[in-house]
């Protein structure tokens, strides 16, 4: 009972000790609050819902889209990667959580050490022990403790629990991303089908004229090349039908590799015309996309993070207060090892240890803990302004993309009237092939780039959903 009172006070004086320097001054960190405008520039007025609260299932109503999400977020390895990451640092999560307890360990040795005859310690075992060997048998279980009077493994369990955040904002940050490429691609691929449907209405036109200038050619009155420019004219619309569809085989590989399958075809069964997404959203409040926004939000996590790690370094140049303890049985004979009460032991030892001069290892650590915190306030600070650039160049973009739209729609109807006079026209002998040729190539190009528009319109639209935190849901 006295060992036991001792150990008791031992621990009770320690504890005292470590009370009485806990008072030392912390170090005091001021917030960070990023610089925001009111509402995002080419708004008409700061309305606070926005289109990014929409799950994409809502997003996008395309079965055949959603069916490519779908995949995309189950299989896509790097989204996998992601996830296997945050399950890694849910792992040291947990184990974060356990170190305020102490450390627990059990120890079983048994050791024979046989000195020289000739040796003092030799002569003794044989006069006291009768044998040249001696034996020693030990099983005992230690204690060791560090008492948390910095906030040291507070800290330590923030850092860990921040690492786990980054990372699961990291994952939502990657879908969001993964979600935006697989809806994109999509709608390229359906610009790629209209172009290619367009290169074939315009090949038929082509041959038309190339007939039609033929027989006049043979009748004697046009040129031979009249029939040589219609004919590069129908060869290049060929060499175009093409370059199509590889573009259109190539386009489909990268959309079965980005939903994490091998190359293969990708069913659609609509035309671009046919797609539709919210035409009439709100981008709602720079502040609502900051708490939304994946990336913006990890970059907040790595400055809480670096805030802990400060208290860590500063914790180290303070005392630190550690308990250890060990008991169990210990015997010269194997035969006695476990007889108790004979064969038990117990020692208990506790003590504050301050760092003096340790070769300014301790406050240079601090140091780069606190420029560390600074860069990673820029950071963030630089993330909030990448964020708020990227809603405003997809605000910008797309009611610009919806004007060029309708002027590029108005531009294929006039050109396409003009085929249809030219070719009248020629007939009647009052143009020449060149101006048909001429109606024709500039046809095919309005229409070329109106559905080139449509789909630059449809992916400002999905840019914007991502770039206001939209995808993840």
């Amino acid at each position: 009972m006295n060992i036991i009172n001792k150990i008791k006070e031992i621990l009770v004086s320690t504890v005292v000790v470590a009370s009485a320097v806990s008072c030392m001054p912390k170090l005091a960190l001021e917030k960070v609050s990023p610089e925001l405008p009111e509402a995002f520039q080419y708004t008409a007025t700061a309305d606070t819902a926005s289109v990014a609260t929409l799950e994409w299932r809502q997003f996008f109503n395309d079965p055949i889209l959603q069916g490519l999400i779908e995949k995309g977020i189950k299989n896509n390895y790097n989204l996998q990667i992601a996830l296997k990451q945050v399950a890694s640092s849910q792992e040291r999560l947990k184990q974060a959580k356990y170190m305020q307890y102490p450390e627990v360990g059990l120890g079983v040795t048994g050791q024979i050490t046989r000195p020289s005859d000739n040796s003092l310690n030799g002569q003794s075992i044989n006069l006291f022990l009768g044998k040249s060997y001696v034996e020693d048998y030990n099983a005992a279980f230690n204690l060791s403790w560090e008492a948390d009077i910095w906030g040291k493994i507070k800290n330590q369990q923030k850092v860990s629990k921040m690492q786990y955040l980054q990372t699961y904002e990291a994952t939502k940050a990657i879908q969001t991303q993964v979600v935006a490429a697989i809806a994109q691609g999509y709608y390229n691929l359906l610009m790629l089908d209209k172009q290619l449907e367009i290169a074939k209405s315009n090949l038929e036109l082509s041959k038309n004229t190339l007939n039609i200038t033929e027989k006049i050619w043979q009748s004697g009155d046009a040129t031979s090349l009249g029939v040589q420019q219609s004919k590069a004219q129908k060869e290049y619309t060929e060499l175009l039908i093409t370059q199509l569809e590889q573009n259109i085989k190539i386009q489909e590989n990268a959309l079965s590799i980005l939903v994490g399958e091998n190359p293969a075809k990708i069913s659609r069964t609509i035309e671009m015309s046919d797609t539709s997404l919210p035409q009439n959203f709100s981008a709602g409040l720079p502040a609502a996309m900051v708490s939304r926004r994946p990336d913006v939000r990890q970059q907040e996590l790595v400055l809480l993070e670096s805030n802990a790690l400060i208290g860590i370094a500063q914790a180290n140049m303070y005392p630190s207060l550690k308990i250890t303890a060990n008991g169990g049985v210990n015997s010269f004979k194997f035969d006695n090892w476990f007889q108790i009460p004979a064969s038990l032991f117990g020692s208990a030892l506790g003590g504050i240890t301050q760092p003096i001069f340790q070769k300014r290892q301790l406050k240079t650590n601090l140091n780069v803990a606190k420029i560390q915190r600074e860069k990673n306030v820029l950071a963030f600070r630089q993330s909030v302004l990448n964020a708020v650039g990227e809603v405003s160049d997809a605000l910008v973009s797309n009611e610009s993309l919806k004007v060029q739209e309708q002027k590029a729609a108005e531009q294929v109807t006039t050109l396409k009237s003009g085929i249809q006079s030219a070719e009248k026209l020629y007939k009647s002998g009052l143009v020449n092939y060149l101006e048909v040729i001429t109606a024709q190539a500039n046809s095919l190009q309005a229409e070329l780039n109106l559905a080139s528009i449509k789909r630059q319109r449809l992916s400002s639209i999905v840019d914007l959903y991502r770039a206001l935190g939209g995808g993840w849901k």
